[in-house]
């Protein structure tokens, strides 16, 4: 069985959906979901689907003596950061390597890296005057939403479009893709 931790930092759709498109599998086992701040919407549907959770603030997530540990006690195969919005530390990134994926509300490289985030790249494409929007998964490197792209979708936006419907648009990507892109991943990684 090949153990995933998700990480999360706000409403957890994407976590949700994970932990829903995984749960019948003979293969896949969400383990453990960790956020970075307590009493977030992902954490209440992590648990109402018998997910364990655990509450990381920043000054822990960068302590390698205490998020190792964790890994290892739920046997943490792969990691997917699902709207995790703190910069993951290189020792977690060396420890998970090529084992470790991010979900990005855009088509990277354009309107990646430090302060886009959230709503602030939806912001970014709506005034960039873009055609176009998507989502990127991608693996987790040394430099933020710099790591090698392994997927991306795309929609139409129309110049009436405001911020709000541009990530709506994005939205619905992810949760058409992410679970089946995971997945496939997966398979890579961890071939029968």
């Amino acid at each position: 069985m090949i153990e995933l931790a998700v990480f999360v930092s706000g409403g957890g759709t994407n976590c949700e959906n994970i932990i829903r498109y995984f749960s019948g599998s003979d293969r896949v086992h969400v383990a453990l979901v960790i956020a970075n701040k307590p009493g977030i919407p992902a954490l209440e549907k992590a648990e109402r689907l018998g997910v364990s959770t655990r509450v990381l603030p920043k000054a822990d997530l960068n302590r390698e003596e205490v998020l190792l540990p964790l890994m290892r006690e739920y046997s943490i195969d792969f990691i997917v950061l699902a709207g995790f919005l703190l910069v993951i530390p290189d020792f977690l990134i060396r420890e998970y390597d090529h084992r470790m994926i991010n979900l990005h509300p855009a088509l990277l490289p354009k309107f990646g890296g430090m302060g886009m985030y959230g709503h602030h790249v939806h912001e970014a494409v709506k005034a960039s005057g873009e055609a176009e929007t998507g989502m990127t998964v991608h693996w987790v490197s040394g430099k933020v939403d710099g790591g090698e792209i392994i997927a991306q979708f795309r929609t139409p936006i129309s110049p009436d479009d405001t911020p709000d419907d541009i990530a709506a648009k994005e939205h619905v990507l992810e949760m058409e893709h992410f679970p089946q892109v995971i997945e496939k991943v997966l398979a890579t990684v961890f071939p029968l």
